[in-house]
């Protein structure tokens, strides 16, 4: 299962039935989301602009989930009743929820968001499954190909658009004071304004306290978001143009 996306370098995890869930009960989600993720692709440049931030990239995918295939945003309400009366009302937002006709697939796009978010994510996927109203729940984030060569990736744009100084810098974006602090901290001891660019940048905007695929696997290794079943996936740095 998956095997275009292991080839083309994506991660792909199943956990706790996942696997079988899709090959048997749900195959129209993973030949859907397979569909969308082959054709992922992310310019180093959009990377660059959007500041670390949810890129056009991320944008793109999720309007190739929402509008192409039907994966909506839904807001799940778990109401307790007892005799007859609501003693607690909890909501669970999802970013792409999808129903299919022998179960309900629950995804959510960590690209760069604080760590913290895996463990709301997986939580959320533990009581919605728990509470019957989902078969599923996935994630997709960087994979550590992707987030292992973001420095190289980010000084090879700066030397090919000559990004050597401030100036150059500013037709992408404006760092901020301390940005700008921490570029040419970095520029004295890489010795190009490109390599210490690329290493402040990084290391400010894709930290290892960001959402990633280390992150996400040490939370599942601990048991988070257990006995849902769990797809991951990690997009890999082939998906980078430069």
């Amino acid at each position: 299962m998956f095997e275009k996306l292991k080839r083309k370098g994506f991660q792909v995890v199943a956990l706790h039935h996942a696997e079988a869930i899709l090959k048997h009960d749900m195959i129209d989600a993973a030949v859907e989301l397979e569909k969308i993720l082959l054709e992922l692709s992310i310019p180093a440049e959009k990377l660059i602009r959007g500041g670390g931030g949810e890129s056009s990239m991320t944008q793109r995918l999720r309007h190739a989930l929402s509008e192409g295939y039907n994966w909506k945003k839904h807001n799940f309400e778990i109401k307790k009743i007892v005799d007859g009366q609501e003693t607690e009302s909890i909501t669970h937002e999802i970013d792409h929820v999808k129903r299919f006709p022998t179960g309900t697939f629950a995804l959510e796009i960590e690209w760069n968001n604080k760590d913290p978010f895996f463990d709301r994510d997986l939580e959320n996927f533990k009581r919605l499954h728990a509470d019957g109203v989902i078969s599923i729940g996935g994630i997709i984030t960087r994979g550590v190909s992707l987030h292992e060569s973001l420095r190289e990736v980010a000084a090879k744009f700066a030397r090919k658009y000559a990004i050597n100084n401030f100036k150059t810098l500013s037709q992408y974006y404006t760092p901020t004071h301390r940005q700008q602090t921490m570029i040419e901290n970095r520029t004295k001891v890489k010795g190009a304004f490109e390599e210490g660019w690329a290493d402040a940048f990084v290391a400010d905007k894709f930290g290892e306290a960001t959402t990633h695929w280390r992150k996400l696997e040490e939370r599942v290794k601990r048991g988070v978001g257990n006995p849902c079943p769990l797809l991951l996936i990690g997009i890999p740095k082939q998906v980078i143009i430069l």
